[in-house]
């Protein structure tokens, strides 16, 4: 059942396919939207153009219908008088073309944007096979195609049939109208008929543009092993991306425990934070975080800092709040200046002492930690970076062929 479920093509297009199906030409488009552009763009260059394309056309009959003895002796002049014609009818069409190849072009872009694929203009046996015409015929898509044909022609031929018949009586009147009268008022009707029919053509494409969107993400699915197998091609198998992840904190964490010995003291919890602080004088404006961690980290940084004799004071609260708030070799904020100065003094005392002899200097307690930095106990985010702490270093043991004790490494 997992394997049929895996197979099932369920899982939206990633950007990645849409990409591809765009670069072999395969884009939404809907064909009663491209219609319902074309009959706009007549309606609206009919009825705006109405009183240009009438002046051109009753040139145009003036000049056919006039009769002239001259003419009927020399055929030239008839073809003169053709190719006048012939030039003021394609100046009243001009308009109308130009709007229609215009709105032929750009409707499609509005769903589908600009598109140039040569991978569409390819030969594909399947696109002539009749075998896979007899398929496409009888697919799900036929009879929804089929369907809108049906109601697009039932629609828009009811529609502009009811406005003809609406304006028969003025239409029928026309031929006794003045001739510029009648062409102008023909176009009128011309043009109100066109709005009644893109108004019934409007609700078509409304129909069928969000089928055909619908349609062609649907044609785009993808299976579960699909998504997972394009992810791991584009972002790299995440096993290998943990493994270097995995290895990159290692490799931070050794150069983080090389700066322990160099520190001037470890401020620990006692056992579950470990701070390391350095400060140079005349170097730095204040002092550095130059390690820190929790739990097995922690016990690393103290066993490192007790190696090399580096001071270690217990002072919880002020543990935490570095932990927390400062980052890896970044200074520490200014709310912990005071809290710090007063462990670095004892830290320069202890120097002394160890240096001159005399009596031991007292640790310093009750730092003062503003409250809004201390965080509290150990959080779910440290036990993970214990745990990842831990398997670093059990694979570590098993690489060097240890018993797998990573604790002691």
């Amino acid at each position: 059942m997992a394997e049929d479920s895996d197979l099932e093509k369920t899982e939206s297009a990633t950007p990645r396919r849409l990409e591809k199906a765009r670069e072999e030409g395969q884009v939404a488009r809907s064909r009663e939207f491209t219609s319902f552009a074309l009959l706009s763009a007549g309606f609206l260059g009919a009825w705006g153009l109405s009183g240009q394309i009438a002046q051109h056309l009753q040139a145009m009959l003036r000049g056919t219908l006039t009769f002239n003895h001259a003419y009927v002796a020399d055929s030239s002049r008839m073809l003169i008088t053709a190719g006048a014609a012939g030039h003021e009818g394609l100046l009243a069409v001009a308009p109308l073309l130009a709007l229609t190849v215009g709105a032929a072009l750009f409707a499609p872009m509005a769903l589908g944007g600009w598109l140039f694929s040569p991978n569409a203009l390819r030969f594909d046996v399947a696109r002539v096979s009749p075998v896979s015409g007899i398929g496409r015929m009888f697919s799900s898509n036929g009879p929804i195609q089929l369907g809108l044909s049906l109601v697009k022609t039932l629609v828009v031929g009811g529609i502009g049939g009811l406005a003809v018949w609406h304006h028969q009586t003025e239409i029928l009147a026309l031929p006794d109208e003045p001739v510029s009268r009648a062409l102008v008022h023909g176009l009128s009707i011309m043009a109100v008929c066109c709005a009644t029919t893109v108004a019934g053509m409007f609700v078509i494409a409304a129909i069928d543009v969000p089928y055909q969107l619908w349609n062609f993400h649907k044609k785009l699915r993808m299976t579960k092993e699909e998504v997972k197998r394009e992810h791991r091609e584009n972002e790299g198998d995440p096993h290998v991306k943990g493994r270097i992840r995995q290895q990159q904190r290692a490799m931070a964490r050794r150069r983080m425990m090389a700066a322990v010995p160099k520190a001037d003291v470890v401020v620990t919890n006692p056992t579950h934070y470990a701070v390391a602080l350095q400060y140079s004088d005349g170097e730095m404006r204040a002092p550095k975080v130059v390690a820190k961690g929790v739990n097995l980290v922690a016990a690393r940084i103290r066993a490192l800092a007790d190696e090399h004799n580096v001071p270690l004071l217990e002072a919880p609260p002020l543990a935490r709040a570095l932990y927390h708030n400062v980052e890896l070799n970044r200074e520490i904020p200014a709310t912990l200046y005071n809290a710090v100065a007063e462990v670095l003094a004892w830290v320069f005392q202890l120097q002394r002492f160890r240096r001159e002899g005399g009596d031991v200097p007292a640790a310093p307690s009750e730092l003062d930690v503003p409250a809004d930095m201390d965080k509290g106990p150990i959080s779910d985010d440290d036990v993970r970076e214990e745990e990842e702490e831990a398997l670093t270093q059990r694979e570590a043991g098993a690489a060097r062929g240890d018993s797998g004790n990573g604790a002691s490494a």
